[in-house]
This record gives C-alpha cells, structure tokens and sequence, in this order.
C-alpha cells in the first residue's frame, strides 16, 4: 500500500511547494493579520486556514467537492458567499480609524478566536479550492498502491504538511519586519487601508471569476 516511485514523489513535491508559494486569498489573509496584528494572530489565521484546508481535503477523498465542480449553481453559491465574505472583511478593515490597531497581548486569546474563524470560512469558501484539490490530486493516484480515497487523503495531507515548512517561516518574518513598526499609529491606518483594499480586491475578483 502507498507504494510510489521517486519519480512521482519528487513530482508532487515540487508541485506542493509551488501550490503553497503562489500568492491568494489564504496568504493574504496569514500575512495581513500577521503584519497587522503580530506573531501570535498570524499563527491564528494561518491554523485557520489549515483547518479549512484539512476540510477539503476531506471532501475531496469523500467525493463530495464533485459536487461543487459539477453544479453551477453549488458553484456560484459558495463563490459568491466567498466573495461578499472577503469584502466584508475588507470594508471592516477600511473603516478602521486605526486606533488600537496594534493588539496588545493581554488581549489575544478572543482575538485569536476569531481570526481563526475567519482563517476556516476565507479557505472553505473559495471554492476554485475545492475544484482545484478534486482536479490535482486525482493525478497522483496511481492504480495498485491503495484505495483511492485513501491515496486522496494522504497527498491532500502531505500538501498541508509541505505547508508546514514553508508558511511559518513566513509568519516569523512577517512578524519582525512589523516589530519596529507596530507603535506608529500612522503606519497602522495605512496598513488597514491596504488590507481593507487587498480583501475588497480579493472579493471581487471572486466573485468575477469563472471555473
């Protein structure tokens, strides 16, 4: 069982680790509340998203993102709630004043709570997430080696394990690079306005967008 060749292994690898440094919502949404927030509440939304993306993981070796990639309507659905999620998101960031935009760390635990939330709902409703699962990890089924809900379930976990390596970090370096920053009040208003405007832009191109 799970038996592959190197060349299949070096093959999924290499396309996790470019599936997990192309830019998107779910990076957007690590690093802004990363810079935004701190460390802590990048950790949040990157767990968030992780959780998100165990869930389609889950759908697809279940067969039920077949569903979304064959119904229009499932697909419009779910795209358009995505969207008015991710521009709601952006308005609220854009109508900060900027004030306390720095959590102070007394203050995080219901913070974090809830970016986490938000980290699940911004992976699970993108459903080009979902299509995109159910189209790439089919390819590395490989007849012989095991069920084929289960070989499904181990590349989709391996994805969000490669993860693991490559995000934190990110994370980690989000977090410095704001250090310096994070007490300047100016700096905070602007960095809403361009989140604000990134969610908003995220959202739209969502919703505009097609299978």
């Amino acid at each position: 069982m799970f038996d592959y060749t190197l060349a299949h292994w070096v093959t999924f690898v290499s396309a996790a680790v470019l599936l997990n440094l192309s830019p998107g919502p779910d990076i957007a949404f690590i690093l802004g509340h990363t810079i935004k927030s701190g460390i802590r509440s990048g950790f949040a939304a990157l767990f968030g998203v992780w959780s998100g993306a165990c869930i389609h993981v889950l759908m697809t070796a279940a067969g039920l993102s077949a569903i979304l990639a064959a119904s229009a309507l499932a697909f419009s659905a779910v795209k358009w709630i995505g969207a008015a999620y991710l521009i709601w998101l952006g308005i609220q960031a854009l109508r900060s004043t900027g004030e306390g935009g720095w959590i102070r760390e007394t203050d995080q635990a219901p913070v974090k709570s809830r970016i986490y939330r938000q980290g699940i709902l911004v992976s699970l409703l993108n459903p080009k997430v979902a299509i995109f699962f159910l189209a790439f990890l089919p390819q590395f089924v490989v007849e012989g080696a095991g069920p084929a809900w289960a070989q499904l379930l181990l590349h989709g976990s391996l994805i969000i394990a490669v993860a693991a390596f490559i995000e934190p970090p990110l994370v980690l370096l989000g977090g410095r690079l704001a250090g310096a920053l994070r007490r300047n009040r100016k700096f905070g208003l602007w960095l809403h306005r361009g989140l604000g405007t990134l969610f908003v832009a995220l959202g739209i191109r969502l919703a505009i967008s097609t299978r």
